[in-house]
């Protein structure tokens, strides 16, 4: 919840007069318990709990990477409280389609072993993810793009086309599943995964200002 995509947003709603609530999962940033003890359905929980909680009326959702995820599941959940979504390389299913499909037999065979393996990190400190069978096994009670979401409220999506953790293709593949006719992506050129550069924490705002512009008058 302290990332420069999280904070930017803050701000944005700050300075309009809006609310805005930030939070960190189970097991990330600064709340409490272990990473490695939690899974996509505990994550789904902590986001369910906040909406119900911590908010009241319609809002607006969104989520980065496997926020994305979350807050389609947060979506699905209480879908009378949603008014329009927002992802930024959202990553549905990325147990599945980005881990498991693409261990090796070897990870594989570890996974099964040990209920464990370690996979590279390009970011933060360098050190290797640590992901677990739990992890796996879990995701896939939480799968998305197998059938249609059933989802009708407008949905903003903007995934960077050089993004080496989760292929634009997934975003193509939400805005296709989706029940929602009022579906717009954005795809960036020169983009990352990240997606935190000046000019895209600029599109960002944007695209939250026209989505909610459109929500408000529909």
């Amino acid at each position: 919840m302290t990332g420069d995509k999280a904070l930017c947003l803050e701000e944005f709603c700050q300075n309009r007069g809006q609310a805005f609530l930030r939070f960190d999962y189970t097991g990330h940033g600064e709340s409490s318990e272990e990473f490695l003890d939690s899974c996509i359905g505990d994550w789904a929980s902590d986001a369910i709990f906040a909406l119900d909680q911590l908010t009241e009326g319609l809002q607006i959702l969104v989520g980065s990477s496997m926020g994305g995820w979350i807050m389609l599941l947060a979506a699905l959940a209480r879908p009378e409280r949603i008014a329009g979504l927002l992802g930024i390389a959202a990553a549905p299913d990325f147990t599945e389609d980005l881990m498991w499909a693409d261990f090796t037999p070897e990870q594989q065979a570890a996974l099964d072993k040990d209920g464990r393996v370690a996979i590279g990190n390009n970011y933060d400190d360098g050190e290797d993810y640590i992901i677990t069978q739990k992890l796996i096994e879990d995701g896939r009670k939480y799968l998305l793009l197998r059938e249609e979401i059933v989802l009708d409220c407008p949905v903003r999506l903007i995934h960077g086309l050089q993004d080496k953790d989760v292929p634009w293709t997934t975003s193509q593949k939400i805005s296709e599943r989706l029940r929602s006719t009022d579906v717009e992506t954005t795809f960036v050129k020169n983009g990352d995964h990240q997606l935190s550069e000046p000019q895209d924490l600029d599109r960002l705002r944007a695209t939250l200002k026209g989505l909610i512009t459109t929500v408000e008058d529909p």
